[in-house]
């Protein structure tokens, strides 16, 4: 059947409407355009009866046309106008303009209101586009969240305007609303929330990736949380639109086995952290050594003494071990190379070209410099080398997660032959687990058994005395983190209840998933906290800051790289004598260590506010202090 206009179209009046259809949908404008129209319309028709039909208020003189569609604008704005009214003729034509306005103005009233609505609704979506400038994005949602702003807004208190930019596949609102309950202190640091999803090219665009100054990718709380990562990762190396400059990403993985897929991604831009293994390294190196956290979260918190690399002219020429004594208020303890390779504690005649970067611990960059003073060593203060031989250790491991596989690896790289580690935990995968748990060498034995680790029976039919090294761990595979900290604390104070039965000392060093658990822990009296979330955080943090920060800690936490160890005083120096810094820094130096503090118990040492437990990272090397039996020195070296 052929269209009765012959043109495709269904005739005149269907056109008109489907146009009007159409303007209707572009808006609260075309609305309010509609609304402006009709109001012309409803003045100039009255306007013109009045002008035309000679009607005009009693007392009152002819109107023309000009005052007619003035006297019909007032009354369609104002419908009190027409009280004043005289002559019926007139108040007749004035009070259908009126209730014309009344209608015009109440629809008007509803379109804005219905617009300013929408905005708002659109504006809680948050997905209007980030226009900064030298910002810090973080992308994805989890608990470390809260701990990357914190130290993020430190770290930018020396910055001009700063700018944090998250996204998540979260409501807007509520990110803020958490993100404030949480991060209170915000100092200088702006925080900007938008909802969308992360590995979207579109949503990833409203961030403004392109004039960011670094990207940090979070875990998030989601199934399969690594995959999610390395597509986020993948959208940002790979958008079109990216920029020519390349990023400085740090991400967080949390299965090691996927990380070589990740760096395959991300590149020379990309900075992984390897939750799991951080976390699991970090326990088996404190275990083995009291204290050791406190120097971890030292270096890598904002909050003290954190690690730089920058370049120094200054000391270009010389060698590593005569710019070691150099810096007074700093800590010298590597190189990178003109590639950007990094050299941890290098042999002490290595020397330091021009290109080279300096790898220096600071309170901040601005304290780095050469010192021109002379140098105040003490050479009858340094003792004569006293080699300590490695001795066998046992070692027993309180409860289980997806990390204890990883500690066991790691403490089978480092014990002496004959160690021995006993797993005890009661969770229904334990013997699985254990039957597939990769062993470094054979000097380290396993045995475990199905123990209630919040039992205080169970735990002193353990013996638990007789164990060199107690590693508690929190059971987060299947209980959340205030149950997982609070099983965790029960398994503390039965353990400080049995050393104190037995009048010993047993080193202890727990798992705390929330750092808000750790002041709750510290009435059970164990050696040391490593923070899980906590120190993810402050990784990422710093990976977000510093492009080397990677390396340098791969190669702390790794066997074959330098390692962070806390040696007896006695070892290095002549106890009881007044001696400076600079001569323990020289007495490390003798042997191809690097000087990075000490540890000296005192009493009031419960007082410190950081509750560094006496451990001193980074101080003044013309400082002097007297050492005794019982203190120790940090030391970075290749052992």
């Amino acid at each position: 059947m052929a269209n009765r206009d012959g043109k495709g179209g269904r005739g005149l009046g269907a056109r008109l409407r489907y146009e009007f259809d159409k303007s209707m949908a572009a808006g609260p404008i075309a609305l309010i355009g509609w609304l402006a129209v009709l109001s012309i319309i409803l003045i100039v028709i009255a306007g013109a009866v009045i002008t035309l039909l000679g009607i005009t208020p009693e007392g009152s003189g002819p109107l023309d046309f000009g005052e007619a569609v003035w006297e019909s604008l007032m009354r369609t704005l104002d419908a009190g106008t027409m009280g004043a009214d005289a002559g019926w003729a007139f108040r007749w034509v004035m009070l259908l303009v009126t209730l014309g306005g009344i209608f015009v103005v109440a629809t008007l009233i509803g379109v804005l209101s219905s617009g300013l609505e929408g905005k708002l609704d659109e504006l809680r979506k948050g997905r209007s586009i980030v226009l900064e400038k030298d910002h810090t994005i973080i992308l994805n949602w989890s608990a470390s969240i809260f701990d990357i702003i914190a130290e993020l807004t430190i770290a930018n208190q020396s910055r001009r305007r700063p700018r944090i930019v998250i996204m998540a596949d979260r409501d807007k609102v509520e990110m803020e609303d958490e993100i404030a309950q949480k991060v209170p202190n915000l100092r200088n640091t702006r925080i900007i929330c938008r909802s969308g999803d992360p590995t979207d090219l579109g949503d990833l665009a409203i961030t403004s990736p392109q004039t960011s100054r670094s990207i940090i990718v979070v875990s998030p709380e989601a199934e399969d949380p690594d995959s999610r990562v390395i597509k986020t990762v993948l959208a940002l190396i790979h958008d079109p639109d990216r920029r020519a400059e390349k990023y400085q990403i740090a991400a967080e993985i949390r299965d090691g086995k996927n990380a070589e897929l990740a760096q395959v991604v991300g590149g020379n831009e990309l900075q992984l952290v390897l939750a799991d293994d951080l976390i699991a390294r970090i326990v088996v190196h404190s275990s083995r050594q009291s204290g050791l956290s406190a120097v971890y979260s030292e270096l890598l918190d904002f909050d003290g003494s954190e690690i730089y690399t920058i370049e120094q002219k200054a000391i270009e020429g010389s060698s590593f071990g005569d710019a070691m004594m150099a810096y007074d208020s700093s800590t010298l303890i590597g190189v990178t190379d003109a590639e950007g390779k990094v050299w941890l504690n290098p042999p002490m005649e290595t020397a330091i070209r021009p290109g080279m970067k300096a790898i220096l611990i600071a309170e901040d960059d601005s304290t780095i410099e050469v010192t021109a003073s002379p140098l105040n060593v003490d050479h009858t203060a340094i003792a004569l080398y006293r080699r300590q031989e490695q001795t066998a250790e046992r070692t027993l491991l309180l409860g289980w997660n997806r990390r204890a596989p990883i500690i066991a690896f790691e403490l089978s790289r480092y014990v002496a032959p004959g160690s021995m580690l006993t797993i005890a935990a009661d969770t229904p995968e334990l013997q699985a687990d254990v039957s597939t748990l990769m062993i470094s060498g054979s000097n380290l034995q396993v045995e475990y058994g199905i123990v209630d680790t919040s039992s205080r029976a169970a735990l002193e039919g353990l013996d638990i005395p007789s164990y060199d090294h107690v590693l508690v761990l929190g059971y987060s595979d299947h209980m959340d983190p205030q149950a997982t900290d609070t099983r965790t604390l029960v398994t503390l104070l039965h353990l400080r209840k049995i050393a104190e039965s037995a009048g010993a000392h047993i080193n202890v060093v727990s798992e705390m998933i929330d750092v808000r658990n750790r002041e709750l822990a510290e009435v059970t009296r164990a050696d040391d906290f490593v923070v899980s979330n906590k120190l993810v955080s402050l990784m990422l943090a710093q990976a977000s800051e510093n492009e080397n920060i990677g390396a340098i800690f791969g190669d702390l936490l790794d066997e074959q790289g330098s390692e962070i160890l806390m040696r007896k005083a006695e070892a290095y120096l002549e106890l009881g004598q007044p001696m400076t810094f600079y001569t323990v820094t020289e007495a490390c130096r003798r042997r191809g260590e690097v000087a990075l503090g000490y540890v000296r118990k005192r009493p009031g040492m419960e007082l410190d506010a950081r509750k560094m437990g006496g451990v001193v990272v980074n101080p003044r090397k013309s400082e002097t202090l007297t050492y005794e039996a019982g203190d120790k020195i940090i030391v970075l070296a290749r052992e």
